[in-house]
């Protein structure tokens, strides 16, 4: 018995891993190229939608995200910024063109239907029930009725003290990314949308995400900021994580936060703590000026300005490892930096990290787990559950 794990052992230190320099448990599945300067991206179906500046909307299918092909576009008279889609529609905040309405009905064919100008720079814009909320510049918060989408009208407006970049809109609230703070406002009544709290941040916030009762704000250098919204009137900063780079865009889901970082990539950032964020995978793009993100059926969807659309996959650690062009063995093993990430498991199972010898050195559990006390090496993440054990391998580095 014990020659077999010798041998069983040693095999696994013979195995390929995967390459580690610029990438931690984030594979590279795809990428299409993009006339303009890929700003933000929103995915619906099998379909990519990205505000792509001077080169307006750009619909790429990702039906096979390994790869990405354009299927049709729409120029648009300014600088697509922003893009948010809603059943057959994209709206897209056009810089000094205002919201243009662009039906999507044909994937193939959009066209433009309708437009709103705002007496801004729109940059960001999303949509909640028939109405779109525009983060228009030094024009602040622009509220317009999309009722009728080839007649969208403003119905409501609320000034910011600085410019609005991005905005996301949860329940009754709107939360807009206002460069030097994050602002919360009301839209109850949307004819009169009503500033009710604000935090201040500590570089520009360029955008935000909600989740449950939790903003998070990219702040550029100042990096992920997750702000307790759970008074709206009274947000409250309750962690802050330092992500390296420019943090331009973020995206949340199933308990990550994804960062679009610049030039450091794409990064992402365990918030099933939201109190205690950890960084569970990263990877460095190129040529690295990572700007908008969005997650969608199991995969992460980055606009880079000089590239275009890049697609990803985050696949955890010890844990369901899937064929990719960058594990070359079948049997690749996981590198591990300081955070063992495992990925929800049923209430029945128990999960144990063993030592190359076979014995337990940590048990385990879902989301991230803390392993910079161990000693670089090979272990094994045991997974069990009722009638069935499975062995995956990590390999723990500095």
């Amino acid at each position: 018995m014990k020659a077999t794990m010798l041998v069983f052992c040693l095999s696994l230190l013979l195995v390929g891993i995967a390459p580690a320099a610029d990438s931690l448990n984030v594979r590279f599945v795809g990428a299409g190229g993009t006339p303009g300067k890929a700003r933000r991206v929103v995915v619906s179906g099998d379909f990519a939608f990205v505000a792509d500046d001077s080169a307006g909307l750009r619909v790429i299918s990702v039906a096979d995200p390994a790869h990405p092909v354009e299927v049709g576009h729409c120029d648009t008279p300014d600088d697509a910024y922003g893009v948010a889609v809603s059943r057959d529609y994209a709206y897209v905040a056009d810089n000094d063109s205002g919201l243009r309405v662009i039906s999507v009905a044909d994937p193939a064919h959009p066209v433009e239907v309708g437009y709103c100008d705002t007496p801004g720079e729109a940059e960001g814009v999303a949509i909640a029930a028939s109405y779109a909320y525009v983060a228009d510049g030094n024009s602040g918060l622009r509220v317009i009725s999309v009722a009728d989408p080839a007649h969208p009208v403003e119905v409501g407006y609320c000034d910011m003290r600085d410019a609005a970049r991005g905005v996301a809109v949860a329940g009754s609230y709107a939360y807009v990314a206002d460069f030097m703070a994050l602002r919360v406002i009301s839209v109850s009544d949307p004819t009169h949308p009503t500033e009710v709290g604000s935090w201040d941040n500590r570089d520009w916030a360029l955008d935000v995400a909600v989740s449950g009762d939790y903003a998070y704000v990219a702040d550029h250098l100042g990096g992920l900021a997750i702000i307790s919204i759970a008074d709206p009137t009274h947000p409250v900063e309750v962690a802050w994580y330092f992500t390296g780079g420019y943090a331009n865009g973020v995206a949340v889901s199933g308990g990550l936060a994804h960062v679009a970082d610049g030039y450091d990539g794409l990064r992402v950032i365990s918030v099933s703590n939201p109190t205690n964020p950890v960084e569970v995978g990263y990877y460095k793009t190129t040529p690295d000026n990572a700007h908008g993100v969005a997650v969608n059926g199991g995969y992460i969807y980055v606009t880079d300005l000089d590239s275009g659309l890049e697609i990803y996959e985050f696949y955890g650690t010890g844990v369901e490892e899937k064929p990719s062009v960058e594990i070359q063995m079948p049997n690749a093993a996981t590198i591990v930096r300081n955070v063992l990430f495992l990925a929800e498991r049923p209430s029945s199972s128990t999960s144990s990290l063993l030592d190359i010898g076979g014995r337990k050195v940590l048990d385990l559990r879902s989301g991230a787990n803390d392993v910079r006390a161990l000693a670089p090496g090979v272990y094994f993440v045991r997974l069990e559950t009722p009638g069935s054990t499975d062995v995956k391998k990590a390999v723990v580095t500095r």
